[in-house]
């Protein structure tokens, strides 16, 4: 069985900036949603309480700005996803519609756990994603273009390059990135290897 999922060579579509540093999980998916049996409303919880009061009316926040409806790619500070390992956080920034996070650091399990879904995290310097975002908060229906391969953010006439960990890059360029598809598909490896088990 091919243990390919989808080749994953560009992301291409408009970007939203949601700034700050250390931003956690917990402020991604507030605890409370961690309930749900399923990951198919996370989308709905993303930002929450930074989006919503507790009337459920919006407040003012990237994600609720109109401009930047159907957004792709996510524009991010250093340190993304640091605080609890829970899978719901890429999860709902997925499943609200993001492609792709291009920031300055990501916390690492917060980054294994994106690249299980297939979101790749883009790490680039300040000067450049103060680039970005200058350009983007000016005219928010601006194409950005990510390719993987050459590794360079393209938006307008400028491009930036990013960075990313080698063994990542190459599970979305070979399609690889789907671990749990990955493991289903040796299920027969995994049955041989508990028979030879003493316990």
């Amino acid at each position: 069985m091919s243990t390919n999922t989808a080749v994953i060579e560009s992301v291409i579509g408009k970007a939203v900036p949601v700034l700050g540093d250390d931003i956690d999980t917990d402020r991604i998916i507030p605890a409370r949603f961690l309930k749900e049996i399923s990951f198919e409303k996370m989308g709905q919880y993303l930002f929450s309480d930074e989006r919503f009061d507790e009337n459920g009316i919006k407040k003012k926040h990237p994600l609720n700005d109109p401009r930047y409806e159907s957004a792709a790619i996510m524009i991010v500070g250093k340190n993304f996803g640091c605080g609890s390992s829970r899978e719901h956080a890429p999860q709902a920034i997925k499943r609200f519609g993001i492609k792709a996070i291009i920031g300055q650091s990501f916390a690492e399990i917060f980054s294994g756990n994106c690249k299980s879904i297939g979101v790749p995290l883009l790490r680039a310097t300040e000067a450049d994603i103060q680039k970005l975002v200058k350009r983007v908060k000016q005219n928010p229906e601006t194409q950005v273009t990510i390719n993987l391969a050459s590794k360079r953010v393209r938006f307008h006439e400028e491009s930036i390059l990013f960075d990313m960990p080698e063994h990542q890059l190459e599970s979305f360029l070979s399609g690889q990135w789907n671990t749990l598809e990955i493991l289903k598909a040796n299920s027969h490896k995994v049955h041989d290897l508990a028979e030879t088990l003493a316990y």
